[in-house]
């Protein structure tokens, strides 16, 4: 079992945390916020006073933080305090050039790091669910895996350093853009007289079927565990799914990919979020109804 120093104790980052633990490995926490700290230990997470001392003689340091400036300064202040042979593992969702730089930071103090994104949410991070998405030498995901499917059930290595961002970024493009077309379906469904169960027996089993209709229907009623059953309390915010669809333009930008879907899909969100931040992402269905999804 390994000692692991976790910085990052939030809505995903807490339930990741106590997986790790009750798998039977040593973790050890850090957060900023008092409340995520309270919270991590009601789970049973031992709680460290700085992030340094977090990761102090730790095997593994795992990262959850909101963005790339995040990550940077959380290595430039740990990575001096971690043990010789430390491998890092990031968690957080961040734009692939900060994870580069991440993985290059890690390298220069001479640890190994992979990058490793999540899939799967609140729900998932508390199941031990998420998928992970994995970027880094051969050797790094070797040594993460084990740790990774404590938390997960599927684990990918996508490539070399970056290509789990990248990867995720993808990923969440089509989620995004998908949500919107499944949430215009149904109120075009309405308007048409079909009830939701209706609508969802055919499309679940028909060429309509994807994730966010079968698991995240944006209706109450025909998929019991969504969002939309409980007033669209997240789940997985519009506000975080705003952020990776900018993530995914920008990657866009950069490499010369044309995503004129992914940019229209981010315009919505950027609209929504401005009154419904905190609401699950498969609340959108409210934009598309009152006509403000443009």
């Amino acid at each position: 079992m390994a000692k692991i120093g976790f910085i990052g104790l939030g809505n995903m980052g807490a339930p990741m945390a106590a997986n790790l633990l009750r798998a039977g490995h040593s973790v050890r926490g850090f957060d900023l916020s008092p409340a995520a700290s309270a919270a991590a230990t009601d789970l049973g997470l031992d709680l460290a006073a700085s992030a340094t001392e977090a990761v102090s003689g730790m095997d593994i340091v795992i990262t959850m933080l909101p963005a790339g400036k995040h990550v940077a300064a959380c290595y430039a202040d740990i990575l001096p305090a971690a043990k010789a042979g430390t491998l890092f593992i990031d968690c957080s969702t961040i734009d692939v050039g900060a994870a580069q730089s991440a993985h290059a930071a890690a390298a220069a103090a001479g640890m190994a790091s992979v990058d490793a994104p999540v899939s799967g949410g609140v729900g998932g991070a508390q199941a031990g669910t998420l998928t992970f998405m994995a970027g880094g030498a051969e050797a790094a995901f070797a040594q993460a895996e084990p740790i990774l499917t404590a938390m997960g059930k599927k684990i990918v290595r996508c490539g070399e350093a970056g290509a789990g961002q990248a990867a995720k970024v993808c990923n969440n493009m089509i989620l995004g853009i998908s949500m919107i077309a499944v949430a215009e379906a149904f109120v075009l469904g309405e308007k048409l007289g079909l009830t939701h169960q209706a609508l969802f027996d055919v499309a679940s089993t028909a060429s309509g079927q994807c994730w966010a209709l079968t698991s995240y229907c944006p209706v109450p009623g025909p998929v019991p565990a969504s969002p939309a059953n409980r007033d669209y309390v997240p789940g997985f915010a519009a506000a975080l799914m705003l952020k990776d669809l900018n993530l995914s333009q920008d990657a866009a930008a950069a490499s010369g990919a044309q995503t004129p879907l992914g940019a229209h899909a981010a315009a919505i969100y950027r609209k929504f979020a401005e009154h419904e931040a905190g609401a699950d992402f498969s609340a959108i269905i409210k934009a598309v109804r009152d006509g403000t999804a443009e």
